[in-house]
């Protein structure tokens, strides 16, 4: 059972070359590709329900995941608390998840145009004209949808509660 469950979060987790060509098979066999992109540190219900409702959208979900490095640039030098082999084997254990791809770089802007999903999804705090991708996706005859994030959940303000209550 173990060896079942490594092998397929193995399969989940893409470099950027391998998961070009799950796109490119996906797209040609009808199947609509949802791509997200995120930190993803602490997984929590807001996570889950955001990502949920993304893949209601299509047929396949790809997960954007900043690398650490780019994590620790874009939130300080005391994130991620998981690392990002952590944090992809998590997303890569949802059901509903099809494919997660970790980036180096600040913004997914690269991994969108080299895979050119048929929707491209943010949370709805991000007007769609400031969706990094937004303009490439919808050019190539994407849509660009947001969603709504469950109030009262994030990895910082958990991480925040958690350090409060240790002093």
């Amino acid at each position: 059972m173990r060896n079942d469950i490594e092998k397929t979060l193995l399969t989940k987790i893409c470099d950027l070359e391998s998961l070009k060509t799950n796109v490119s098979t996906w797209q040609k066999a009808g199947k609509k590709v949802v791509f997200t992109n995120g930190v993803f540190d602490l997984l929590h219900i807001g996570h889950i329900t955001y990502l949920a409702k993304a893949s209601e959208l299509g047929d396949k979900l790809i997960i954007g995941l900043n690398a650490d490095s780019s994590v620790k640039r874009i939130k300080g030098e005391n994130r991620p608390v998981n690392d990002q082999n952590n944090r992809a084997a998590l997303l890569a254990a949802l059901f509903f998840v099809d494919a997660v791809v970790v980036f180096e770089e600040d913004t997914p802007l690269n991994l969108i145009t080299a895979l050119m999903p048929d929707i491209l999804v943010k949370g709805a705090d991000y007007a769609v004209e400031n969706i990094v991708g937004s303009k490439e996706v919808i050019a190539n005859g994407g849509e660009v949808k947001t969603i709504n994030f469950v109030e009262g959940y994030s990895s910082t303000s958990i991480i925040e509660k958690i350090r409060n209550q240790i002093t």
